[in-house]
């Protein structure tokens, strides 16, 4: 089986995306922070020295300092995916943030997105 190309493209290519689909619906790069930072334990000069470092979203997720524990909670479909039912642990971390930065576009609070 190959590796997913998201696994090596690096998190500096992504987290943009995730800044634009944000800001669309009007929510600031704070938020989309503060969600990265709940969910991988980074600190900001941790997640800016990653970002600027160009590291691979799979050594991104696998070097997160304290993947937050609930966020086993975090359930339902991106792209036709069930979250929960995804089999690869670093696939699951990365569409657990894509399912964060989601319900972050739809109008969910920061609170209601930390369940």
């Amino acid at each position: 089986m190959s590796t997913p190309r998201i696994f090596t493209m690096p998190f500096a290519k992504v987290y943009p995306l995730y800044l634009n689909k944000a800001a669309k619906k009007h929510r600031s790069a704070a938020e989309v922070n503060a969600l990265i930072l709940w969910l991988t334990g980074y600190d900001q000069s941790g997640l800016d020295h990653q970002l600027q470092a160009n590291v691979a979203c799979q050594t991104f997720f696998e070097q997160a300092p304290a993947f937050n524990p609930r966020a086993i909670l975090i359930t339902g479909s991106i792209c036709g995916v069930r979250v929960e039912d995804v089999a690869d642990p670093t696939m699951q971390r990365i569409r657990y943030l894509d399912k964060l930065i989601d319900e972050l576009a739809h109008g969910k609070t920061l609170d209601q997105i930390y369940r």
